[in-house]
């Protein structure tokens, strides 16, 4: 399982800003009418969790990397905001109050190691939703992991800290291998190297939908790329609404 260290510090700095709203978006144009309770699964530093909250939502946050939840938290208290940010395990959600949706985005779904963590996930999502609540995620498209991520390449220089991304393909089918560099500037003006390897893989669409049938799900709607389109061939973000009848 990947942790995010290093790149906690950094993850603001290197993401598109639009991303959240395109996400936000998306979210309200598929939740049910009547939602109030939201779980962010994969909730990274809380810049969707506070949209959320400010659109009027209810919401919790939970994310692997403790220095991820702790950034969210002084983001919500920088905003006057009392977000609840949890340490855990999408493969082992703690106990929790039933909600009516559960989102996971920014593909935080192909972190997962193979198709039964994928799968166990689903069932985790499941049980903490209230009967007619929705399942909202997004994961890499095959197109994205086979023809654009390998030999992609990406380096971003800023005054405290310069970053360089490598993508490879892996072993496993429609998987890949990123590589990240930190340079990172010390109190002293120096800059430390820091390396992190984090690992992703996607499936069919089929594969996505038995899964979540498996788990319960049923109502499965299929999107691509922040749309109300079905993906095509060259779609590179699958998005998925899932129903708990």
């Amino acid at each position: 399982m990947t942790t995010y260290e290093t790149f906690a510090g950094v993850y603001d700095a290197i993401m598109d800003d639009q991303l959240y709203d395109q996400w936000l978006d998306f979210t309200q144009n598929h939740l049910a009418p009547d939602t109030k309770d939201i779980l962010e699964l994969a909730c990274g530093t809380g810049i969707l969790s506070l949209k959320l909250d400010q659109a009027g939502y209810r919401i919790k946050g939970l994310d692997l990397s403790p220095e991820m939840v702790e950034l969210a938290q002084k983001r919500a208290r920088k905003a006057g905001r009392q977000l609840e940010f949890i340490q855990g395990n999408m493969l082992d959600l703690p106990a929790l109050e039933p909600v009516d949706a559960v989102t996971c985005y920014s593909d935080s779904i192909c972190y997962l190691e193979d198709e039964v963590e994928v799968g166990d996930a689903f069932q985790q999502v499941f049980r903490v939703l209230k009967p007619g609540g929705r399942f909202l995620f997004d994961v890499h498209s095959i197109y994205q992991m086979e023809e654009v991520y390998p030999g992609y390449s990406y380096h971003e220089n800023a005054e405290d800290f310069a970053f360089v991304w490598d993508s490879y393909p892996d072993d496993p089918p429609y998987s890949i291998v990123h590589e990240l560099t930190f340079f990172l500037k010390e109190e002293d003006g120096r800059f430390v190297r820091k390396d992190e390897v984090h690992e992703e893989r996607t499936y069919e669409l089929l594969t996505y939908e038995i899964l979540l049938e498996q788990a319960g799900f049923t109502n499965i709607q299929v999107y691509a790329d922040f749309t109300n389109q079905a993906p095509d061939e060259k779609s590179l973000r699958w998005f998925f609404v899932a129903e708990k009848s």
